[in-house]
């Protein structure tokens, strides 16, 4: 019953900010090209999601690894689609790059559409990469960052498998930083449908990877470390939760 309730409380305060983000995006489109006013919407969703249980977390380590006034390319590792509503606890505005398939789900899609994230068909992988690389070259000289998930789907182990070469192009060709993050608690939100009320996210941010590396070293070895950070990272993550 109470997972319920929570479930109908958040789907009233959904759209609501639904429809206060289409306002939004129409009044504010001349003069906020970052969309900025939609993503603080969307933030506050998220808010309501992981505030209303008293006993639920989600933790940012190392948010002192990022600069707001900086865009980046954002690296993740994807283990469920709660991966996407925990990211709006950090203090940047980004453009998701998401398969065309999420963007059918009710109020999600149409929210991520407002959001000017980039829809990819992974059907096509020369079709996908285009796109990822035009527009989120065009976002990020907008001043917004772009997040991506390298490995390119969910991982059905909860382990970082290999990468794609995706986010590293992107990030070298328009000459910014790569952000990783590693996720974990995601994928334990909820069990058979019930809410676990004192599920933690940790959402651990890891040191850039500055703009003068991304444009001096080679796209294979940017992959290895930041994969290989990640890895390691996740790892601490698990192992400090633990105790």
């Amino acid at each position: 019953m109470l997972s319920f309730l929570y479930y109908l409380v958040c789907l009233v305060v959904a759209l609501v900010l639904y429809v206060a983000s289409f306002i939004a995006l129409v009044v504010c489109y001349p003069f906020d090209k970052k969309r900025v006013v939609v993503h603080t919407i969307s933030k506050w969703i998220t808010d309501v999601i992981f505030g209303l249980p008293p006993l639920m977390r989600r933790d940012v380590v190392g948010v002192e690894n990022i600069d707001p006034k900086q865009q980046y390319v954002i690296t993740l590792n994807h283990n469920s689609m709660v991966d996407i509503l925990c990211l709006y606890k950090i203090p940047l505005v980004f453009k998701w790059v998401s398969k065309r398939e999420v963007y059918k789900i009710p109020i999600v899609g149409r929210l991520l559409f407002m959001h000017g994230d980039i829809v990819i068909n992974r059907a096509s992988a020369k079709e996908a990469m285009q796109m990822v690389h035009d527009k989120g070259r065009e976002w990020l000289s907008k001043g917004a960052s772009i997040s991506i998930f390298p490995e390119g789907t969910r991982s059905k182990d909860g382990e970082i498998h290999g990468f794609k070469a995706g986010a590293f192009i992107l990030a070298k060709d328009a000459e910014v930083p790569i952000l990783p993050i590693v996720l974990d608690g995601t994928n334990t939100l909820t069990k058979r449908g019930l809410v676990n009320w004192r599920n933690r996210v940790t959402i651990k941010v890891l040191p850039p990877v500055s703009a003068k590396e991304v444009r001096e070293r080679p796209i294979k070895e940017l992959m290895t470390e930041v994969h290989d950070s990640m890895v390691e990272a996740l790892a601490e993550v698990r192992a400090a939760n633990r105790r």
